[in-house]
């Protein structure tokens, strides 16, 4: 009878380690599959760190902060008039977005010096390069709806600006 009973409690012992066995193999990869889909950690030095947890935006409660606005001059109108309208218009709707602030190395509106290297180059070249694009701005000031002559009449506006 004793023997009856230590065949079982060894197949036993043998089904339980078998069990324990697969357990752990799962576990075991489950936990390997998991690091394989972590991401390295990012560099801790202090300028990497206070680049990403500066704040996106900024509230002010009280006084709006005072914010220095460029002065543009505007020249007298011409006597083609409609055509100088629609190049401030579109001046206005699409160039002014970078050229207002001089956004990406361009030329500000109304600022002489900034315009002056590129006038000598001659009224067909800054057509082409409105038209074509050239460095950072994209053909057309990235309104591709706009004609040949639209982008020339901005171009004109934009140089009657500097005189």
């Amino acid at each position: 009878m004793a023997s009856q009973n230590t065949g079982k409690f060894f197949v036993g012992s043998i089904i339980i380690f078998i069990i324990v066995f697969g357990l752990v193999n799962v576990i075991l990869s489950t936990m390997l599959s998991v690091a394989k889909g972590t991401v390295t950690p990012e560099s801790m030095a202090n300028e990497d760190v206070v680049e990403r947890i500066k704040p996106v935006a900024k509230i002010n409660i009280g006084e709006p902060p005072v914010v220095e606005v460029a002065v543009v001059a505007v020249a007298a109108p011409t006597a083609a008039g409609s055509s100088d309208d629609a190049g401030a218009k579109i001046v206005k709707s699409t160039c002014a977005l970078c050229h207002r602030t001089g956004m990406m190395s361009s030329p500000k509106l109304g600022d002489a010096d900034g315009w002056a290297p590129r006038i000598e180059q001659g009224v067909d070249k800054l057509y082409a390069n409105a038209i074509n694009g050239f460095n950072m701005m994209p053909a057309r000031g990235g309104n591709p709806d706009l004609s040949d002559d639209d982008v020339k009449a901005a171009v004109d506006h934009m140089i009657s600006l500097t005189k």
